[in-house]
């Protein structure tokens, strides 16, 4: 499945130096031997555009490039959930026949947060960081920022304040805490911008702080939305360094959202990683239509948390289940005993985001991946039975420093897939998509034309044309897969 190389419009290879983190997909495990599983919420939504770029470009994306989590999280619910009070989201399960796996089960976890309109919001103080530098140079990079921003910019209130800080071969301070009712000196300081010179990004994201320190809010929304394509190469270029400075400047409330543009020398790994490490979220930009889902559609979800540290933690029942497996989320695993340390970092939710996780399972008695061990531990004495698993949440309210719990059971008894909510049904095809992309090692004979049948049974309401837009995009998958060596 090897991406076609990057050619100019005369048919000329151009260099491709995007950069992506290597996923491992998550290995089978056995309940017997370990029964609890935890990682942390991620809302990010920047792989699905990312592949749907590749992908109207006649390419196959990467492997690497490929996060099943940000695919199914890409889309919103068709049935809204209510929030449970005193939380700030609702969680729900729902257990299906799986389609991978002969005898298999499927576990959707969802969380919705509430959502929360623009009148609604705390005031914000907001910092653009913008990258100027000369490989911003073309229409899907600096020009696509410009107009990104400047619906940001329409969607401000006169309470919020906006600083623009731009980095090339030097940082400059281009506009500085100017009020949201002052729209005609934002939009003009935006149409100024202009690319040239190297990539100084360390230095201008410490500027960036800074200013965002000067003007915090209390109790406000204080986050520096980053506009780049990850192509640092002046100063401190380290990756591990900048994530480091990007967590410590977390702890002082003031968070990190990176939108990423631009083909050929995108650094990818760089923005997901900023992001997670910033308390933010993670957009790739690729048309206009994506920059008002994130910065119109979405504006509350991008920029006004209503939980932090969110962490997930499932406790499978050896009684009832034997092996599982998470779909996705695999730099967002956590240790057992991370999920009662406060002091351990994890995603946050803002108003209205969607977090979905799928585990597939089998149930005792059923034949799984893995032989079974002649020496398993016994279950537990205490007749739980007609339990498979029980989910819990575990969060830190805004502005607070200790965590609250949330438990679900989840009963015994599953759906076939054909009788199941609209959204598990079109998740699953989600997550067959994203595990046929990168190999489709454990989908069984699941194919494109499988995925399509069952998408376009769940297409729903949609709204935003968003699901009709991944039917769509599998039909140009099936179609590259075909033409592939």
């Amino acid at each position: 499945m090897a991406p076609a190389p990057l050619t100019a419009n005369r048919g000329i290879p151009i260099q491709d130096t995007e950069r992506y983190a290597a996923i491992s997909d998550n290995p089978v495990k056995e309940v017997s031997k370990e029964p609890i599983s935890t990682f942390s919420a991620d809302v990010d939504t920047g792989s699905y555009a990312n592949v749907r770029r590749f992908l109207n470009q006649g390419r196959l994306p990467p492997v690497n490039a490929v996060r099943v989590e940000e695919l199914i999280n890409y889309f919103p619910l068709d049935a809204k959930l209510q929030a449970q009070k005193p939380h700030p989201f609702a969680v729900a399960t729902e257990v299906v026949d799986s389609p991978w796996l002969q005898d298999a089960k499927l576990l959707r976890i969802v969380m919705e947060a509430q959502e929360q309109k623009k009148a609604q919001m705390p005031p914000a103080n907001l910092v653009f960081l913008v990258d100027v530098s000369g490989s911003m140079s073309s229409p899907d990079k600096l020009d696509l920022v410009k107009q990104t921003l400047r619906l940001l910019t329409a969607q401000l209130r006169p309470e919020d304040k906006v600083s623009i800080v731009t980095y090339a071969s030097g940082t400059e301070v281009v506009l500085q805490a100017a009020s949201g009712r002052d729209k005609p000196s934002i939009l003009a300081a935006i149409d100024k911008l202009k690319a040239g010179g190297s990539t100084a990004g360390a230095d201008a994201m410490e500027k960036a702080y800074k200013i965002a320190k000067e003007h915090q809010l209390k109790d406000g929304i204080n986050r520096i939305l980053m506009a780049t394509d990850g192509d640092f190469n002046v100063g401190t270029v380290d990756f591990a360094t900048l994530k480091g400075r990007v967590a410590e400047q977390r702890k002082n409330g003031i968070s990190l959202t990176t939108l990423g543009f631009g083909t050929g020398n995108y650094n990818e790994q760089l923005m997901e990683q900023l992001a997670d490490a910033g308390d933010g979220n993670y957009s790739y930009i690729d048309s206009e239509k994506e920059a008002k889902k994130v910065l119109q559609q979405q504006l509350s979800s991008t920029l006004s948390t209503v939980a932090s540290d969110v962490k997930i933690q499932v406790e499978f029942n050896p009684s009832t289940v034997s092996q599982y497996r998470l779909i996705g989320y695999e730099n967002r695993v956590l240790k057992q005993e991370d999920f009662n340390n406060d002091n351990k970092d994890a995603g946050d939710i803002g108003a209205g985001h969607v977090v979905t996780a799928l585990y597939e399972f089998v149930p005792q008695g059923k034949q799984g991946w893995l032989s079974p061990s002649r020496y398993q531990t016994a279950a537990s004495k205490t007749d739980l039975s007609n339990e498979y698993a029980m989910v819990n949440v575990r969060y830190k309210p805004v502005s607070k420093s200790s965590s609250v719990l949330l438990s679900r059971p989840v009963n015994t008894g599953s759906l076939p897939l054909s009788g199941a909510s609209s959204d598990t049904r079109f998740t699953v095809a989600v997550a067959t998509y994203g595990q046929l992309l990168r190999g489709g090692d454990m989908v069984g004979k699941q194919s494109w034309d499988d995925v399509l049948r069952l998408a376009k049974g769940a297409q729903g309401k949609d709204a935003f044309g968003l699901r009709a837009e991944f039917i769509d995009l599998v039909g140009k998958t099936q179609s590259l897969s075909h033409q592939a060596p």
